[in-house]
């Protein structure tokens, strides 16, 4: 009997021992639309980690005690629990072929669609529901352990097979929640599934113990943690940090609850967004120069000082340039390692009026861990600037939506980013080149696919940046000699308005034949605002891979072509090099960057000149570019390039890396030479 009785206990308490295991010993609760909601008990952990790579801003490591047991939901707020709420949800249901059942985690809200759902329920209830803080958050992820996840040093497989990284959407993605296994908590879905948002402005972390903390008192981003289905499992970890501009949405990121009064803890303080001591005073312009002007070119893009703390990855490209109406010049380019990769951001550089060193680089815009391609910059001529930039959803630059800031102090301080595209999407991948049409409409071009062809979209805003419409996005293109589209030939166009109206545009990609049969740079003519385009062969050669061309007005009235001869790895169908004439009017053959001009709105381009001064010197391009050489017939032989022109007539232009300065007269120099 006595055996009997201790194999009946051990019996008993192994029964008891997996009734545990499957079931926390958290208590539980379920509120009247269903939701679990899991206790959380008080208690103190580490938040953060060591910071490394583009993992900054996971460090310091510091102390939280969180002093009062909460309840959290034990999976994200499901459609049917959202629905409930907001039922005019359900006819997005199914959007981007995700999250179409009711167990699936709810999609496509903003921060403040989740505020107002916990408003809701909270009146619904009679108890305070809101979003968790991100340490409440963090807490309740690793649930005591610290390892990278709390359920180990990996995830579980049916987890594993959705962290790819995705160009565009998944739509093969379930969304159902409890999918995964609980934490030690008894929470489900903290690693994956969705992202969640969470109460906290992003900021950085400050070091000491810290008590209920609850962010800063204001930012640009709310924080989102725990990633998403179609994300590499190492934004997933515990400790990893993202967020969002506030009024974003997408297929990526849904919210989990809390039930709990907040924290009555003061907020950090904010940290100084003022990017460096910019001067205020207006600069006055001198009289343009009547000679040939061309400085030696130098680099702007520099490694910065580890102490400065300033993200710096190995691959910094695609400028745009703008000058400041205090005299100096501004420059941003994205610095990354891949350049799909979340950890992109966008750098900014300054050349102070008066010197002829560029600055240390700052960080000048970066929402986290969202990858960044594309920028623009223009100088309004009316005291503000004006900053257009893509932001991924995830990784990528396929589905980017189009952000807005506006300065009035000279590039020190921005105002708050907002979204100037309904969605996240293709046709939304910025290009320098912003203009001002003589109608007073803003025009950004933007590409329309990801890949080197499919065209380029035009964005027009007639109300000052407020809202934007894209004419052609509709039109199917037939990007043929003659053919008709709702986009421009090429990527990474190069767009003027015609003293007539019309638009022209020179694009890289979606080449013609010209005469000799040979491939030609496409030119794009809209004469309906943007609405369609059709399609000739130029005179230029196609430009590829790791090139950009400009395309601009100059203030005296030509049209400004800057560009390439050839493509130095791509030559099969087309000439090396181009036919320049010195001046002495001898014609030789040059290679690498050059300039065109037109004097007739782009009919013909009668001045052509290589971008040297035929001096000996070894540079490097950075970027897809590397080291070169230049001379009499080589100059840059690739690189995407941006450029502005200041109130002196000094045409400002700059590749992956160089920063080159020169005026109309040196650009028509031999040409003027020839005539005489």
């Amino acid at each position: 009997m006595e055996v009997q009785f201790k194999f009946m206990m051990k019996y008993f308490l192994y029964i008891l021992a997996c009734f545990f295991w499957a079931y926390p010993l958290s208590a539980q609760l379920k509120n009247s639309i269903g939701m679990e909601m899991v206790q959380i008990p008080a208690g103190v952990f580490y938040m953060g980690d060591k910071g490394l790579g583009e993992h900054y801003d996971e460090a310091p490591l510091h102390k939280v005690r969180i002093t009062r047991p909460f309840y959290i939901g034990a999976t994200e707020v499901t459609n049917a629990q959202y629905e409930c709420f907001d039922p005019k949800h359900k006819t997005i249901r199914g959007k981007s072929g995700l999250s179409k059942k009711d167990d699936e985690a709810v999609i496509y809200v903003t921060y403040r669609d989740a505020v107002a759902f916990c408003e809701w329920l909270s009146k619904k209830e009679k108890k305070t529901y809101r979003l968790p803080t991100e340490a409440e958050w963090e807490y309740t992820c690793k649930a005591g352990s610290y390892y990278k996840y709390a359920i180990g040093d990996g995830l579980p497989g049916v987890s594993q097979k959705r962290q790819e990284h995705v160009w565009g959407v998944d739509t093969t993605i379930n969304l159902q929640v409890k999918m995964t296994p609980a934490n030690s908590f008894g929470v489900y879905d903290m690693h994956g599934n969705v992202e969640e948002w969470c109460y906290d402005w992003y900021g950085p972390y400050y070091s000491g113990e810290q008590t209920d903390p609850v962010g800063p008192s204001d930012g640009l981003y709310r924080v989102t943690r725990g990633g998403s289905h179609s994300t590499p499992a190492t934004y997933l970890r515990s400790t990893n940090r993202m967020a969002m501009i506030p009024e974003d949405k997408h297929w990526l990121t849904g919210f989990r609850v809390v039930q709990a009064d907040m924290p009555e803890t003061r907020h950090l303080p904010v940290k100084d967004l003022k990017y460096q001591d910019v001067s205020q005073q207006n600069y006055q312009w001198g009289k343009p120069l009547d000679k040939p002007f061309f400085d030696e070119p130098v680099i702007y893009v520099k490694r910065p000082d580890c102490a400065s703390q300033v993200p710096f990855y190995n691959h910094n490209h695609c400028p745009a340039i703008t000058w400041c109406n205090n005299g100096d010049l501004l420059v941003i380019w994205f610095s990354a390692n891949d350049e799909s990769g979340r950890e992109m951001t966008i750098l900014g550089s300054r050349l102070k009026v008066g010197t002829s060193v560029w600055s240390e680089p700052f960080e000048f815009f970066k929402v986290p861990d969202r990858n960044m391609t594309g920028s623009s910059l223009l100088n309004n001529e009316d005291g503000t600037l004006v900053h257009i930039n893509g932001v991924e959803a995830a990784g990528t630059w396929q589905t980017l939506t189009m952000t807005m800031r506006t300065s009035n102090d000279n590039g020190a301080t921005w105002s708050r980013p907002h979204l100037i595209t309904d969605d996240h999407a293709m046709r939304n991948q910025v290009i320098a080149g912003t203009f001002r049409t003589k109608e007073g409409w803003l025009i950004q071009p933007a590409d329309a696919t990801p890949w080197n062809y499919g065209g380029t979209a035009l964005h027009i805003s007639k109300d000052n940046g407020l809202t934007w419409i894209d004419p052609g996005k509709d039109v199917k293109n037939d990007f043929v000699e003659g053919g008709t589209g709702g986009s421009i030939a090429g990527i990474h166009a190069g767009i003027v308005q015609l003293e007539n109206g019309d638009f022209l545009a020179l694009g890289r990609g979606n080449n013609l034949p010209g005469e000799d049969m040979l491939e030609r740079m496409p030119v794009s003519i809209s004469k309906d605002n943007g609405l369609t385009w059709t399609y000739h062969a130029s005179e230029f050669p196609p430009i590829d891979g790791g090139q950009r061309l400009v395309l601009m007005r100059l203030k005296e009235g030509p049209l400004l072509l800057v560009s390439f001869t050839n493509h130095p790895f791509r030559l099969d169908k087309r000439k090396k090099g181009m036919t320049f004439v010195g001046k002495d009017g001898i014609e030789f053959i040059g290679y690498g960057l050059y300039v065109a001009l037109s004097f007739d709105d782009g009919k013909t381009w009668p001045v052509k000149k290589l971008m040297t001064d035929g001096k000996y010197r070894f540079m490097d391009g950075g970027a897809w570019t590397g080291f070169f050489e230049m001379d009499e017939t080589h100059a840059e032989p690739r690189g995407y390039l941006a450029a502005t022109q200041t109130p002196d007539r000094i045409i400002h232009l700059v590749s992956s890396k160089n920063y080159y300065r020169f005026n109309l007269h040196w650009l028509m120099e031999d040409w003027k030479a020839i005539q005489n």
